[in-house]
């Protein structure tokens, strides 16, 4: 997941690339610290780096098909998320999917109850984006507090799903750690 995840932070800066070099020109495309050529090259590669290590756990006619709605979420979000109004839903899609994959990785299918996870996940990612948008400015107290909420998120799915406690914990966890490495790195 971590190679999907950094891909599409890759397209994101390539599909961005223009609006970048107008509103933030110090971003390295626009300022000529990496090539675009490079980034589509790190991008695929990371994409199929990721697919590949996710497939190769689990059954690839189960696994498969999730990975490839994933990379397609993740690939039209970046292109289209500044001119589509659904671009916060996308988020949220590409999010849900990760429960989806996660759990076709591990089982012969994906249960309801994943769906019904996943659907919480895109939903509470939604509402983050849309919260973002309408505070503007102002968003920076209350958004990074609501992304270490997704952690939080995590740990009500597990327990919701009849997971245990010292996982739900870990997810507890990472969502402190978040706010903690906020203040070192921004936007994490």
């Amino acid at each position: 997941m971590s190679f999907l995840y950094t891909a599409g932070m890759l397209l994101n800066d390539l599909f961005d690339r223009d609006s970048d070099a107008k509103y933030r020109p110090d971003r390295p495309l626009p300022a000529g610290d990496v090539r675009l050529v490079e980034v589509m090259r790190a991008a695929i590669i990371m994409m199929a780096i990721g697919v590949g290590m996710i497939a190769g756990r689990g059954s690839a006619v189960t696994t498969l098909p999730w990975c490839g709605a994933l990379v397609l979420a993740i690939v039209y979000y970046n292109w289209r998320h500044k001119r589509d109004p659904l671009g916060p839903l996308w988020m949220g899609i590409c999010r849900g999917l990760v429960y989806c994959v996660a759990a076709s990785a591990v089982a012969s299918f994906v249960p309801t109850r994943v769906f019904i996870a996943a659907g919480a996940m895109t939903l509470y990612v939604v509402a983050l984006t849309q919260i973002a948008k309408r505070l503007g400015p102002r968003a920076g107290v209350v958004v990074p507090r609501l992304i270490a909420g997704i952690s939080l998120v995590d740990a009500a799915v597990v327990m919701a799903t009849g997971g245990n406690v010292p996982l739900a914990l870990i997810a507890v966890v990472c969502g402190v750690l978040t706010l903690g490495f906020q203040r070192v790195v921004p936007g994490t």
